[in-house]
């Protein structure tokens, strides 16, 4: 035990999270069994160490672990848990609790057991937490740590403190809420980093940036789908073959036979392979207004621009990109569907918008939003594209 002891102190110590994540202050920490679930490289252990740092400090009544650790090749959580409670422990903190074999059993029997213990842990988004794991419902809380917002994006690289706001408050309010950001700084001058590099934090390490979320992607599939969802290695090839056809396709509706054909497949497991892309936060997919899956959807996109650039750099449209852009911001706390003939995506089943690329002539239709690339401030129903990167 005193071994785990000593690694937390080293981590906490040598933990720097360059920008406090709004997420600490919107999880009820007050709740005793907390998900914390997010892709692969968004951030998620340097979120629980900095709880640990932020709350604790040194403090021995909470205690980070990550299950990576070949000790609970042995041991198991459960009596870990307890050990950790008898000498006095309040807050466990388990990082990747899925490299457990029965990680939602443990978890449930050590929320029975020990009454007087919190338990913070991070999954991938593919875990299914409450659907999956029966056991766990009605006990977890479950969040979602997401990469930069462009928001968050501009406040590490400029040192200021801008605050988020809601759609809303941008659709009735951007002209104002534009003229409080652009004194300090023009965010269009920062736009083309943040969507080349931006939205995952590992931009910071000095590494080559690509290679770098070339090595995540992989990770999100071998590990986050292919052992999560038990799907054995010899269809690994495939899936990611899938990735790369879906991504060099752009953003279209996808030929589902052809793809079945091109990797040689069923049409059923090529949806299938579809969710598990997208449950892993590489794709989204965008229905029509009413349809979800198992249909088939209006069109597939890269998740996040910094994707697009890694995977297949030679064919970046930027109209792709401004609308990859929209739809990731959206996607947090909104509905994004497929927009009727005329305009890009319909939010929240009544809000048309579309995405314009400079230069690009507009016939102004009073019920349409439009988002203009490149426009420092916008006017009426004309919004500056960089200002949906403030909703979180």
């Amino acid at each position: 035990m005193e071994a785990f002891y000593r690694t937390h102190n080293y981590l906490v110590e040598h933990t720097n999270a360059p920008v406090r994540r709004d997420l600490m202050d919107e999880i009820d920490w007050s709740d005793r069994l907390i998900g914390i679930k997010g892709t692969r490289g968004v951030g998620k252990t340097t979120f629980l160490l900095q709880y640990a740092k932020e709350k604790f400090g040194y403090d021995r009544s909470c205690l980070f672990v990550n299950m990576n650790n070949f000790y609970f090749s042995q041991y198991s959580l459960v009596n870990f848990a307890g050990e950790f409670v008898k000498r006095g422990g309040k807050v466990l903190l388990i990082d990747q609790v899925f490299k457990l074999p029965h990680w939602s059993h443990d978890l449930r029997t050590c929320y029975e057991r020990y009454p007087n213990l919190k338990i913070v842990f991070t999954g991938s988004s593919v875990m299914r937490l409450k659907d999956e794991n029966p056991e766990l419902n009605g006990i977890v809380h479950s969040y979602n740590l997401r990469g930069f917002s462009f928001r968050e994006f501009l406040n590490l690289q400029t040192g200021n403190h801008f605050s988020p706001y809601t759609l809303e408050e941008i659709l009735t309010n951007h002209e104002h809420i534009a003229k409080t950001i652009l004194p300090h700084i023009n965010p269009i001058n920062y736009f083309q980093d943040y969507i080349h590099h931006g939205f995952y934090p590992f931009f910071l390490e000095k590494r080559n940036f690509s290679e770098n979320l070339l090595k995540t992607m992989n990770m999100m599939i071998e590990v986050d789908i292919l052992l999560i969802k038990q799907i054995e290695l010899k269809y690994l090839s495939r899936i990611k073959k899938l990735l790369y056809l879906l991504a060099v396709d752009g953003p279209v509706a996808p030929n589902i036979s052809q793809l079945a054909s091109d990797i040689q497949t069923s049409r059923a497991t090529v949806m299938n392979y579809i969710k598990y892309l997208a449950d892993a936060r590489l794709i989204n997919m965008v229905y029509p207004k009413g349809e979800v899956f198992p249909k088939k959807p209006a069109k597939i996109m890269m998740h996040n621009t910094n994707l697009m650039y890694s995977i297949y750099p030679v064919k970046v449209e930027e109209q792709d990109v401004l609308e990859t852009f929209f739809v990731n911001s959206l996607w947090k706390d909104h509905k994004v569907n497929k927009g009727e003939k005329g305009t890009s995506f319909l939010v929240d089943g009544h809000l048309n918008f579309r995405i314009c690329h400079e230069g690009y002539k507009i016939k102004s239709n009073p019920g349409i939003y439009y988002a203009m690339h490149r426009t420092e401030l916008g006017h009426g129903n004309q919004i500056p594209l960089w200002l949906f990167g403030f909703l979180y």
